[in-house]
């Protein structure tokens, strides 16, 4: 299935990660409540009307159905569509049934204009990510029968080590993923979440981009350390020529009254 956005010249698609939601709205996560901080993103997307938002992995992190139904109140009043990515930490049953439900979305190939965002399911059975036979296949068939000039990919798991902690949980085939990027010329980048803490660096002409979480930032150490750097995401803005630019985002808390 794919979702095609209305022509435009350019559009703003908002990319949140690692809410980790639990059952009730006043729950903790790593000292945090996650779900505050999910609602404040919420009401600055409501005001800013992206196009879309995809939301990439580890939505929630007990993966109850409490937790998903809490997911689906806050992201209720978003008046664009949500498309969903699972992480580690989600139930895969439980998304399904999420996205068919408005405004979340079940597509994961999404055409923009010369744009095709086309979102990979990397979980596995381990905390690590997966890029197993069939979405291999997915992803070599996406391309096949795309006539948009670039590609980007978005993913749960980072797909380069990051030389910190979170290694252990990366991506299993690094090399199977890389090689079925450098078959399709298109593809100009792949972001990611997991890794809770905001990046950019370049490799083979690919840019990567990891997505700061929602819930809590991880210090890329090579021990597990978390800091309360307020709600975070990141904000993508495709043109219709094939330009693609983003910016990390933040929301200060403290500073409300």
């Amino acid at each position: 299935m794919q979702y095609r956005f209305s022509p435009k010249s350019a559009y703003h698609i908002a990319q949140l990660s690692d809410c980790h939601l639990l059952a009730a709205f006043d729950d903790t996560y790593q000292q945090i409540q996650p779900a505050v901080h999910l609602a404040a993103i919420v009401d600055t997307l409501i005001a800013e009307q992206p196009d879309a938002v995809l939301l990439t992995g580890d939505l929630t992190q007990d993966h109850s159905a409490a937790s998903y139904q809490l997911l689906a109140q806050l992201l209720a009043p978003l008046s664009c569509p949500v498309f969903c990515l699972p992480g580690n930490h989600d139930d895969i049953a439980a998304l399904d049934a999420l996205c068919q439900q408005a405004p979340f979305r079940p597509e994961r190939s999404l055409q923009l204009a010369q744009w095709q965002l086309l979102m990979l399911n990397t979980k596995g059975p381990t905390p690590a990510g997966v890029f197993p036979p069939e979405q291999q296949l997915w992803l070599a068939e996406q391309c096949q029968q795309s006539s948009a000039q670039a590609l980007w990919l978005f993913c749960h798991h980072h797909p380069r080590p990051l030389n910190c902690f979170i290694d252990k949980h990366g991506q299993l085939d690094q090399t199977g993923l890389w090689q079925a990027i450098a078959a399709q010329p298109r593809i100009r980048g792949i972001a990611h979440g997991h890794a809770h803490y905001a990046y950019q660096r370049r490799e083979h002409d690919i840019d990567i981009v990891g997505c700061p979480a929602s819930s809590v930032q991880f210090l890329p150490t090579p021990d597990w350390q978390t800091v309360n750097g307020g709600p975070q995401w990141c904000d993508w803005f495709f043109s219709a020529t094939g330009d693609v630019r983003w910016q990390f985002r933040q929301l200060d808390l403290t500073a409300k009254t």
